[in-house]
C-alpha cells in the first residue's frame, strides 16, 4: 500500500515526518505527501481524502467519525500558543481581526478568550498576509502561530495577549494545537503510531538529515528562526501525548462545546 500523508511545510512538521517521508522507517509504506497549510487540511480531512493527515484540535469534533487520534506526531506545549498582535490597540471591540483558519485552534482559543469583546469582523486570510496586513493598517489586529512568535517585532507590532499564556495559566495545561489522524478501517493506529515515532527519533538522532529538506519547505527561511521552531514545537508531547495532553485536549473541546462553539466529543482519557 501507498499512505497518503498530509501535513504543512512548517519546521516542526517536515522534521517529524522526515524520515517516513523518505522511505528510512523499516517497515513503513510509501508515502504519498501533499504539503497544505492546516486550515486546508481541516476541510480537506472531512471527505477522508488522507490516510494520515495533520488538523487543529479543534477540528477534532467534525472529523472522529472518520478518523482516529494518534497519541505522536501533532503539536503541543507550553509557551507556544499563539498571538493576538495589534499597533496600538488596548482591546478588540469593533476591531477588524484576521485569522488564518475558521476551525483552528488558535482560533477557537481566540473566540474563548474574546468572549467579552465586540469585534467588528473577522476575516479569514492566508497566514502570510496577517502580519502585513495588520501593520499596513488593513486589519485592526491579526491572530498569529509559529514563526510569527519570532518575527513580529519586525513588523512594528505588540502582542496584545499569549494566548497560549492565557491557557496555561487558565488550565494549568499544555495548548493542543495540532493532532495527527488516522483514517478508520484504512490505517492500522498502532502501526501508523510505531512509523511516526521511530521518524520522530531518526530526527533526533541525526539533525542534519533532515536539514535540507525542512529548510527548502520552510516559510521562514533563516535557519535560526527554523531552529526555534523546531525546539520549540518538537518536544515530548510529539512522543507521546500523556496524560497532560489527552487532559489538554478534553479541556479544549470541553470548553468549546460547553460555550456552544463545537459539538461535544466523548473524552479521549
Amino acid at each position: 500500500m501507498t499512505l497518503s500523508l498530509a501535513v504543512s511545510p512548517c519546521p516542526n512538521d517536515t522534521f517529524v515526518f522526515h524520515a517516513l517521508i523518505h522511505g528510512l522507517v523499516p517497515g513503513a509504506p510509501p508515502v504519498d505527501l501533499t504539503f497544505a497549510d492546516v486550515d486546508v487540511t481541516n476541510t480537506a480531512a472531512l471527505d477522508g481524502r488522507f490516510d494520515l493527515v495533520k488538523v487543529s484540535y479543534a477540528a477534532l469534533p467534525w472529523l472522529l467519525g472518520d478518523y482516529e487520534l494518534l497519541p505522536c506526531g501533532g503539536a503541543l506545549g507550553r509557551g507556544c500558543g499563539p498571538l493576538v498582535l495589534t499597533r496600538d490597540r488596548a482591546d478588540l471591540n469593533g476591531a477588524t481581526v484576521a485569522v488564518p483558519g475558521d476551525r483552528t485552534t488558535a482560533y477557537l482559543l481566540f473566540r474563548l478568550w474574546a468572549a467579552d469583546q465586540r469585534p467588528a469582523r473577522i476575516e479569514v486570510v492566508p497566514f502570510h498576509e496577517i502580519m502585513p496586513g495588520v501593520a499596513e493598517g488593513r486589519f485592526d489586529a491579526g491572530l498569529v502561530i509559529h514563526e510569527a512568535r519570532f518575527t513580529y517585532p519586525r513588523y512594528g507590532l505588540s502582542a496584545l495577549v499569549d494566548l497560549g499564556e492565557w491557557w496555561e495559566t487558565d488550565t494549568g495545561l499544555p495548548i493542543p494545537l495540532g493532532a495527527i489522524l488516522a483514517k478508520r478501517g484504512t490505517v492500522d493506529p498502532a502501526a501508523a503510531t510505531g512509523w511516526i515515532r521511530e521518524s520522530l527519533r531518526h530526527g533526533w538522532r541525526d539533525p542534519a538529515a533532515s536539514q535540507d529538506f525542512v529548510l527548502t519547505n520552510a516559510q521562514e527561511m533563516e535557519p535560526t528562526v527554523v531552529k526555534q521552531h523546531i525546539e520549540l514545537y518538537v518536544n515530548e508531547f510529539t512522543l507521546e501525548l500523556g496524560e497532560d495532553g489527552l487532559a489538554a485536549a478534553d479541556a479544549l473541546l470541553g470548553r468549546a462545546a460547553a460555550a456552544g462553539l463545537t459539538p461535544a466529543v466523548p473524552s479521549f482519557r
